[in-house]
């Protein structure tokens, strides 16, 4: 039977400690056996000896990346024979480097966030930062009570690495309800909204989390053709490239769109396309989601900028 590993992220500091303390104190985690907890960083906060104990959970401490490897996990497997595994992974270690033993599976994937630094290292740190990211089910951003404004934007930048994660902001208060309408570079209400090169980015993101919002509403912009190989006739998507990270972290960020002369366009070519919003079930998705359905396309030059950026 394979093993369920539950990965936690996050720097120094940004709560990993608390977070492991509170999930393996609750009920739905009080199932049989022992829980193997892999502490890859030692913080400020340290660990409470009785609610291990109490919970069953064996803690093991790695301090070197090196020997975080299959040959040591087996033998911290073999010594406490867990039902389960919790790593509190280091921060500063990359995720790519992760080679687990065959049978241990990866259940979940965590990183929390200080929103207070979250700044800093989106600066500074943007490759290692976006690996714990891109990898994540779940993205929780903590102590946001200084940041409050800022949440907007740092929700975009998170959403441009990883579209399909659930985002949580808390403050002191708990989880924070982020409503990004009146932060929109354009007038979401207006039944047609021109979306500039930038404003290209937000919309798409926003589109994510809040779709219904632009049930019916008439969208213009510049877009590149793609038309994917798999896609149904009648169906080409248009969209841009994206910098979601860095120059070396690409992606073409665009929703399917119907047009019954799709044939007639070319693959990469440079479009002015309108569109209305719909919501539907969509093969290439394999589930319901926006599609748009063309109004009216016209070619047009490339623009100044091909490439929007998130960063």
């Amino acid at each position: 039977m394979p093993i369920p590993v539950y990965m936690i992220n996050g720097f120094l500091d940004s709560g990993k400690t608390m977070f492991i303390e509170y999930t393996v104190s609750q009920p739905y985690f009080q199932t049989k056996g022992t829980t193997l907890l892999l502490v890859c960083e030692e913080g400020e906060n340290e660990y409470d000896p009785a609610l291990l104990k109490k919970c069953r959970v064996a803690m093991e401490v790695i301090e070197d990346e090196e020997d975080f490897n299959s040959k040591n996990l087996i033998e911290l497997e073999k010594k406490h024979r867990p039902e389960r595994i919790i790593v509190e992974f280091n921060g500063m270690w990359n995720s790519k480097n992760i080679k687990f033993p065959w049978h241990w599976k990866l259940e979940q994937q965590i990183t929390l966030i200080d929103g207070s630094t979250f700044s800093t290292y989106f600066t500074n740190m943007k490759s290692l930062l976006a690996e714990h990211l891109r990898k994540s089910e779940m993205i929780m951003m903590n102590r946001c009570d200084s940041i409050m404004d800022k949440i907007p934007t740092y929700k975009r930048n998170i959403k441009a690495i990883n579209q399909q994660a659930e985002i949580i902001f808390e403050d002191k208060n708990g989880e924070v309800n982020v409503t990004l309408e009146e932060d929109l570079p354009y007038d979401v209400s207006a039944d047609h909204i021109e979306l500039s090169d930038m404003a290209y980015g937000v919309w798409y993101i926003d589109v994510l989390d809040n779709a219904p919002r632009y049930v019916g509403k008439e969208v213009s912009f510049i877009a590149q053709v793609m038309r994917p190989k798999e896609f149904p006739k009648g169906y080409f998507v248009p969209g841009r490239m994206a910098m979601t990270c860095c120059a070396d972290d690409m992606a073409f960020l665009g929703y399917a769109c119907r047009y019954d002369k799709e044939d007639s366009l070319k693959e990469g070519a440079w479009i002015k396309i309108t569109a209305k919003v719909t919501i539907a079930f969509f093969e290439g998705y394999g589930k319901e989601g926006p599609v748009l359905e063309c109004v009216s396309v016209e070619e047009t030059k490339e623009p100044k900028d091909p490439v929007i950026s998130f960063v």
